[in-house]
């Protein structure tokens, strides 16, 4: 191919995109059910991607370089060139301060720096991408990068709706990528080794769990800073609305997208995710059948989303509770991660797992049988995101070149979203929300809890 040729191919390709884009996102605000009607591929279907062999570097794209972007590109770029095994090849963003310092920092040319992440999409050096935009972008840039044949890892809350997510794995098979949901604790050996516990037998049947995510602040969570050099000018808050419903630009909601129902869940998807994802691994990975969710904006009043949250996700032979607050961080120390069984307790701390048996044995005349002693099982250190390389972007970089499924893949990051979205749903709406695990729908009555 010429090129004059390639020319013509790369406009009238970005041509495609652009008007597929303005369908898939108009400015009014989707329903649930459009919103699965809108999400669809953007970019043209990549026939063959780069196979990457065992010593070959991974040429990675970063789409989205705010807060979170900006933390792995600093991990990636911090490697020592013995390490130094992936490499950033070209980043995006939409503002154009972040795309100069991402820019500079990891020391590339303009022609490596995109506004539209589609570009960045197209360049056939780019074998992976990780994705770090706010919420209500994940679907349809995970859905493009799949198609455009990169393997894709993408930052919790895997999307912001469950249409999104089912068509995320869809793609994943159709176009035999790898993508990873950036939950971290999915790769800390706490979480492999309460699975191992749970199959061996070791707390007997499953009853339920609980974890708990809590902090505290002057300024209330989510209060990032604004950036005076946010405006109208530096920003192209349009493509930023993206699917979400069109308003006025607004540097609070850009900077503080956390706090607002159109771009995020709150607690909920920023925190639960994190919680839900390995215990629900641990016990048996699947759909909730039923989700219920309470809380309030009791102190910090300067959002929409709530300040405390609680949800209850019901699973066929199981339930798992997850309370948080943004408004008390004790209420970390005094509520463990925690699953129950009839025969015992798995409890996380640091570096280790505890199991505190049951005592199932009965009475004597003069005394209570003694409790068995726990069981502590010593696990290697959990890394750290900040590290140079954490143990759940290693996984991920590892599945591309195995070719294997990775800690958290796109069937699991969806059963956790679907129990995350119904939470949100649930409070929103002020009632239950009941799902049907064999259509993977919501269903219209009321869940009947068997009788045994």
């Amino acid at each position: 191919m010429n090129k004059k040729t390639k020319q013509s191919t790369r406009r009238k390709f970005l041509s495609q995109a652009s008007s597929a884009a303005v369908v898939a996102f108009g400015p009014h605000p989707l329903t649930s059910e459009q919103s699965a009607k809108a999400i669809r591929p953007t970019v043209s279907a990549r026939s063959a991607a780069r196979v990457v062999g065992a010593n070959d570097r991974i040429n990675v794209g970063i789409i989205g370089v705010g807060g979170i972007g900006t933390v792995h590109l600093h991990a990636m770029m911090s490697q020592s060139d013995k390490e130094k095994d992936i490499q950033i090849v070209a980043i995006s963003d939409l503002y154009t301060r972040r795309k100069e310092n991402a820019k500079n920092k990891a020391r590339l040319t303009n022609q490596a720096v995109h506004h539209d992440y589609r570009d960045l999409l197209a360049r056939r050096d780019v074998d992976a991408v990780l994705i770090a935009v706010p919420d209500h972008w994940h679907g349809q840039i995970a859905l493009d990068a799949l198609t455009a044949g990169k393997d894709v890892y993408l930052e919790k809350p895997m999307t912001h709706t469950i249409e999104e997510a089912r068509k995320i794995v869809e793609a994943t098979k159709k176009y035999n990528r790898i993508l990873q949901v950036g939950a971290h604790g999915m790769s800390d050996a706490r979480t492999h080794k309460m699975r191992e516990l749970i199959e061996q037998g070791e707390i007997g049947e499953l009853l339920w769990a609980q974890a708990t995510s809590a902090r505290n602040s002057t300024t209330g969570e989510w209060n990032y800073s604004i950036d005076p050099e946010g405006t109208p000018q530096t920003i192209d808050w349009k493509r930023w609305l993206g699917p979400a419903p069109d308003r006025p630009f607004s540097a609070e909601r850009f900077f503080r997208f956390r706090k607002y129902w159109d771009y995020s869940g709150g607690i909920a998807t920023d925190l639960f995710y994190h919680s839900l994802a390995p215990i629900v691994y641990a016990m048996g990975a699947q759909f909730p059948v039923a989700v219920s969710a309470c809380g309030g904006i009791y102190v910090q009043k300067d959002r929409e989303v709530p300040d405390t949250y609680a949800t209850m996700i019901e699973y066929p032979n199981f339930y798992i509770d997850l309370s948080g607050t943004m408004a008390n961080a004790a209420a970390n120390r005094h509520h463990q991660t925690a699953i129950y069984g009839h025969q015992g307790t798995i409890i996380l701390e640091q570096n280790r797992v505890l199991v505190l048996p049951e005592n199932l044995g009965r009475e004597t005349e003069n005394k209570r049988r003694e409790a068995p002693e726990p069981k502590v099982y010593e696990v290697p250190p959990v890394g750290q995101l900040r590290d140079a390389r954490s143990p759940h972007t290693d996984n991920f970089f590892s599945c591309v070149r195995s070719r294997k499924q990775p800690n958290l893949p796109a069937e699991l990051g969806y059963q956790v979203l679907v129990a995350i979205n119904l939470g949100v749903q649930a409070y929103r709406e002020g009632r239950s929300k009941v799902f049907d695990p064999d259509h993977q729908k919501m269903a219209n009555k009321p869940f009947v809890r068997p009788s045994y």
